[in-house]
């Protein structure tokens, strides 16, 4: 089996360097047109999974407009909590005690008032488990998944071959990997190629 796992479109946030978590805020629309230069690299997908979070199921509408499903919205791919970091950027975080530690620590620890980056982790990839079983039960052979940076991180540094850590998975809006799912005792994805959006 067969899977796209794309960052979706970037966001007026994004663009300012903030910290986008559960701010539901829409993809910028010059970013939309430049994701519809990928769909004929995606034509392929049998079915979509996002995140409920709008920049996520806008992508996925663009990116997979002539896949058969709707993308089916799963609660568990949405991104971090930030918390009392939400929104903010490095200018407006620099001298926060809170923030430095978050530094120090090599993002490991929890955000203040937020989530813990090792819960997040394992739930985006219980999420993604469930997804893959779905699709072998239903006889799918490629899936397109239009998720958070953080997301595809956790996803790819926990099933990812080569194996790397979780910052190396970083990819930009709009872009992202073809992966081939393999193993049957230890869900492998194998790299193919880097999705870049133009």
């Amino acid at each position: 089996m067969k899977c796209y796992l794309i960052r979706h479109g970037a966001t007026q946030g994004n663009q300012e360097g903030r910290y986008v978590g559960c701010t539901d805020e829409l993809v910028l629309p010059e970013q939309l047109e430049k994701l519809k230069n990928l769909r004929n690299t995606l034509s392929s997908v049998d079915y979509v999974f996002t995140s409920p979070y709008l920049r996520c199921r806008q992508s996925g509408e663009v990116l997979f407009a002539g896949c058969r499903n709707v993308p089916e919205i799963i609660w568990d791919f949405r991104e971090i909590d930030f918390g009392e970091f939400e929104y903010k950027n490095y200018q407006e975080l620099n001298g926060n005690a809170d923030y430095q530690r978050f530094i120090d620590s090599g993002g490991t620890i929890a955000f203040p008032g937020g989530e813990a980056p090792e819960y997040f982790k394992a739930r985006c990839c219980r999420a993604f488990i469930s997804c893959v079983k779905k699709a072998q039960e239903q006889g799918l052979e490629v899936l397109g998944f239009a998720l958070h940076g953080g997301t595809i991180m956790a996803v790819m540094e926990a099933f990812g071959e080569p194996r790397k850590d979780y910052f190396a998975y970083q990819v930009k809006n709009g872009c992202g990997y073809e992966v081939e799912i393999e193993g049957e005792s230890r869900l492998q994805l194998r790299v193919k190629r880097m999705i870049r959006i133009r």
